[in-house]
């Protein structure tokens, strides 16, 4: 039996089924708004220290890297990474307990068999239309706010979930089988697509149903290729495993070449005999 990996557009491929990647195991009550707030409530406390802290979009998307990597990669090599060498897991315990409540409900929605973007169980990044926010103000609190400026639906997310991946860049080396690697850099390629600007007219309403255009259909399709690309990259590694690393031999020396134990006899008289 095999795993099918799918995309929306591409033809189904599947790969042997290896050892499944073991994921956090905490309660598995999925986040609701009073979280994610609390979440970015201890962003912000933390950037009082340390301006270099991400907004919570960003770390969204470096969980999803972190739940679809290869290997399992431990917390006290990735908190470092993320929120910088000062983080101490144990003062922002509540902060910690949300991050893994969050890593199970994106784990179990990546491998709940869906089809369709409008299955509830499909995975859902937490992202902000802030373009759109910025626009939903009076124009005179808006003050002289670019909106070039301002990040894209999805782009931050799509900024963190990449900047994981160049963390580690040895965990996501093409595999050896042509078909894999190829899913995996047309994976990659939507969520980088998601790191650019959104150039294409306004024409969605986001942020409010009722509110100002501020983002164009290709966006939201990109978008969408971009969820469907975490769906293959989580069941792309499922499928294959760890990467094994090469064990390579040393060269054994020649019958008459001096033995490398430095006794000055020929390796053939010495621990080359018998």
């Amino acid at each position: 039996m095999g795993i099918i990996l799918f995309r929306a557009g591409d033809a189904a491929k599947s790969f042997p089924l290896a050892t499944p990647i073991p994921a956090p195991t905490p309660p598995t009550l999925p986040l609701g708004p009073d979280d994610f707030e609390a979440q970015e409530a201890e962003l912000d406390a933390l950037r009082e220290g340390d301006e270099e802290i991400p907004q919570w979009e960003f770390c969204e998307g470096f969980l999803a890297v972190l739940v679809c990597s290869r290997r399992v990669v431990a917390p006290e090599e990735y908190w470092p990474v993320l929120l910088g060498d000062d983080f101490n897991p144990v003062q922002h315990m509540e902060f910690v307990w949300r991050w893994r409540r969050r890593w199970v409900e994106v784990a179990a929605a990546l491998d709940a068999p869906v089809e369709t973007l409008d299955d509830e169980r499909t995975y859902q990044p937490e992202v902000l239309d802030t373009r759109g926010a910025v626009l939903s103000l009076p124009e005179a609190e808006r003050g002289d706010t670019d909106l070039v400026s301002v990040p894209a639906f999805g782009q931050v997310w799509a900024l963190g979930f990449m900047y994981a991946i160049e963390t580690w860049p040895d965990d996501w080396l093409p595999p050896r089988d042509p078909d894999a690697a190829q899913m995996l850099d047309n994976a990659l390629g939507a969520i980088v697509a998601l790191t650019e600007d959104d150039s294409g007219k306004p024409t969605v309403a986001v942020y409010a149903e009722d509110g100002p255009p501020s983002v164009s259909e290709k966006r939201l399709d990109d978008f969408g290729a971009a969820i469907w690309a975490v769906y293959d990259l989580r069941q792309l590694w499922k499928s294959l495993g760890p990467r094994v690393e090469t064990i390579r031999k040393q060269p054994q020396p020649g019958r008459n070449d001096p033995c490398p134990c430095g006794s000055g006899k020929k390796y053939k008289k010495c621990h080359g005999a018998g």
